[in-house]
Order: C-alpha cells, then sequence, then structure tokens
C-alpha cells in the first residue's frame, strides 16, 4: 500500500495490521476458552454439590424460602419444606430457622408460611424461629446468620433445591456460619433435563453476581 505525503511516497506495510489482527483473535478465543472452562467447572461444581447428602447434627436446619401462593406453599417450597421437616423428626437440629419475605402483591410471606407448615407437620412452635425481610437468597442468609448469632447457633445444615446448594454453602461459610448442604431431591424444579438446565443457567448467574459483584439477583417466582 502505497501512501503520499507532501512529495514523497511511503509503503505503509500490510502484514503489521494482518499481524495485529491476528493478535486480536487469538485473545478472542482464548478468552472464549477461559469463560467456556470455567462456566464447564463452575456446572460442574453445582450438580456436584447438589448431589451430596450432608445431613448431620448440627445446631440449626435451615429450609430457604420459594414462592407461595395466598399462604399455600408452591410444590418447589413444600419439597423443601418437607424435606426440612424430615430432618428436625430425625433430631438432626434442635431449631428450624425459616426464611423469606414477600414479594409486591403477596398477602403474608415465605417465612410465615413455612412456620404454619412446619407446625401443622409437627414441629413445636417454640422450635422454630424466621426471617420475614429477604427477598433474595443473600438478603436471607444475612438474616440467618444475624439469627443464628443472636440464639447462639453456631451449625446448620441447609435445605434447599440441588443446583441451589453450593451458592447457600457459599454465603453460609462466608458469613461465618459451620454448614452443611441436605438438598431435597423431591422439587419439581428438578423433575426433567430442561427444569434442571433452567436452574443451573440461573444458578451461574446468580454465583457470578455474586463472586463479582458481592451481589444476588432480584427474587424470582420460584425463589432462591
Amino acid at each position: 500500500m502505497l501512501v503520499r505525503i507532501g512529495a514523497e511516497v511511503q509503503e505503509v506495510s500490510r502484514s503489521l495490521t494482518r499481524s495485529r489482527w491476528n493478535d486480536v483473535v487469538r485473545l478472542g478465543i482464548g478468552a472464549l476458552a477461559i469463560v467456556t472452562v470455567g462456566v464447564a467447572a463452575t456446572t460442574f461444581r453445582i450438580w456436584q454439590q447438589g448431589e451430596q447428602d450432608e445431613r448431620r447434627p448440627a445446631d440449626a436446619i435451615v429450609v430457604l424460602g420459594a414462592a407461595q401462593y395466598n399462604g399455600t406453599p408452591s410444590p418447589v417450597f413444600a419439597a423443601r419444606l418437607d424435606h426440612a421437616v424430615e430432618l428436625y423428626h430425625e433430631g438432626l437440629g434442635k431449631m428450624l430457622v425459616v426464611t423469606g419475605g414477600r414479594i409486591p402483591g403477596d398477602t403474608t410471606t415465605e417465612a410465615a408460611v413455612a412456620r404454619k407448615y412446619a407446625i401443622a407437620h409437627g414441629v413445636p412452635a417454640d422450635a422454630i424461629i424466621g426471617e420475614d425481610e429477604g427477598r433474595n437468597t443473600l438478603a436471607s442468609m444475612r438474616s440467618v446468620a444475624a439469627l443464628m448469632a443472636q440464639h447462639k447457633l453456631r451449625s446448620a445444615v441447609f435445605v434447599s433445591d440441588p443446583t441451589h446448594m453450593l451458592r447457600v454453602l457459599r454465603m453460609a461459610e462466608d458469613l461465618g456460619i459451620e454448614g452443611y448442604g441436605s438438598p431435597t431431591q423431591t422439587s419439581p424444579a428438578m423433575a426433567d433435563p430442561m427444569s434442571r438446565l433452567s436452574a443451573t443457567i440461573h444458578e451461574l448467574g446468580a454465583l457470578a453476581v455474586y463472586f463479582f459483584g458481592g451481589g444476588d439477583l432480584e427474587a424470582t417466582p420460584t425463589g432462591g
């Protein structure tokens, strides 16, 4: 390529431009490979943690809230509550901690629905404590940490859907709670491959928001 500058003609190398373009392409491919490996590794960890039932004696059993409809727990929430009540009746915790606030339009909170459900299934009212302000996992977990400190509870078995467990346990660790996961295996969110894929994609996004921004996604109709 020839470029005229004043009375002189200078040659500009085309190879330099191609070299820079090749560098950009290589960097793009490298970045894509890193992201792909990161997503694959995180997906593996989400599924791996979701398959582990770490139930053991602890100070408390904590059940994460999910959607409720006019005081009736959604099928996802009912599955979590059934599992948490089962753990309580096994004697694995002296307290049951229920969580979850309300979203606009709700007439009650997830925590209130969980409390009523647990009492109806044989958990003594004085063995239930809860937080009813959290509208996402992080807000609820922060409130749980404060409640546990107030009641001098150090360890907890956390109950939620399998894909949710990795994020819950990471937050518990960051908040100074000795946490163990016992995911419910009967959640409709895990009923078929597409539902599990959708839940996994949600968790990948939520983990990215938490790890890189220290926050959480807004509450969703299915909780978590």
